[in-house]
């Protein structure tokens, strides 16, 4: 169009704030040299093959998880790991995360084909209707289906810790998944799940406390209480990771170097376990790489030696 013998363009179309399909950008009015100039230009990318997003978004499971959505049969559905970060709880390793391109899991009903994309890890299941839930339009497990199937198919500490967090975050209790494990009978994985599901513990409140845990009931030692509070003169005042209290023993896990804490943060830990130790406390450190060989075994025989010396009546 023209006016006055000049060209004018028409007004931009904007692109949702959502992986769209090239149809879906044909459908907005979009032409294929528009497509290609804004990929040259760097303003749309892809996520995956065949789905595209603005290039601001911020890449996560959340938003690979929609592209995919676009590009896989409608009957899918998000599972796994990919459920659980959906869900807010991450169990991907530091090198997937640095990586930043987890693989998206989903699952096609039993009876149908799963998908062939090499950018999807795509598999079948046996999912009730019960099982799945929509998050902003995109079909995935529940909760609890997702801690169901996390016991079943991650390695055992790892599940623990997910288990543990999906419980936290979303009130599972395990009365609820007591009740779903006989569905899995003859499945891969359903002993692993059997016996994490009696040790869901909603109270532990990240990845390495849920090991911890599962160390000393491996231990065959007594579980402690997670997250047990102090009070000073009526006051809660500190919070022990987990605790032995008739004994005074706590056991907490600090998975940061000396170094890498602020001042304060050192300080403050200096007090607190100063006052610890001074109202009769044992206090038993677990850090990073306490969780094999030797170091495993310090801390169990440490922790096992406390817990045998004779009760005390001794007011401290």
């Amino acid at each position: 169009m023209t006016l006055s013998g000049m060209s004018i363009s028409p007004a931009p179309i904007a692109v949702p704030d959502r992986p769209v399909r090239r149809a879906d950008l044909r459908d907005l009015g979009y032409t294929r040299a528009d497509f290609e100039r804004l990929l040259r230009e760097g303003a749309l990318r892809a996520v995956v093959r065949d789905a595209y997003v603005r290039a601001y978004l911020v890449d996560s499971v959340e938003l690979r998880a929609a592209a995919v959505a676009l590009v896989v049969a409608e009957d899918h559905v998000a599972i796994d790991r990919t459920a659980a970060a959906i869900h807010g709880v991450s169990t991907f390793g530091f090198a997937e995360v640095d990586d930043r391109t987890p693989p998206i899991e989903t699952a096609a009903p039993l009876d149908r084909r799963t998908t062939k994309r090499a950018d999807v890890d795509g598999r079948t299941r046996d999912l009730a209707g019960r099982d799945i839930m929509e998050i902003n339009g995109l079909r995935v497990t529940t909760p609890l289906r997702t801690a169901l199937d996390l016991g079943r198919n991650l390695k055992r500490r790892e599940a623990m810790a997910a288990m543990n967090a999906l419980a936290r975050l979303h009130g599972l209790r395990k009365e609820d998944l007591r009740a779903q494990v006989p569905r899995f009978k003859g499945h891969r994985g359903v002993i692993q799940l059997r016996e994490l599901t009696e040790l869901v513990e909603p109270r532990i409140e990240s990845p390495r406390e849920s090991w911890t845990w599962l160390q000393i009931h491996d231990a065959g030692l007594p579980m402690p209480e997670p997250q047990f509070w102090i009070e000073i003169d009526g006051v809660a005042t500190y919070r022990l990771d987990f605790a032995y209290v008739r004994r005074r023993i706590c056991v907490e896990y600090d998975g940061f170097d000396f170094h890498e804490k602020t001042a304060d943060q050192r300080r403050y830990d200096a007090e607190r376990r100063a006052w610890l130790r001074e109202h009769g406390w044992t206090i038993i450190v677990i850090r990073l790489g306490d969780f094999t060989g030797d170091h495993l075994d310090r801390w169990i025989r440490q922790l096992r030696d406390e817990l045998a010396k004779p009760y005390t009546t001794r007011r401290w």
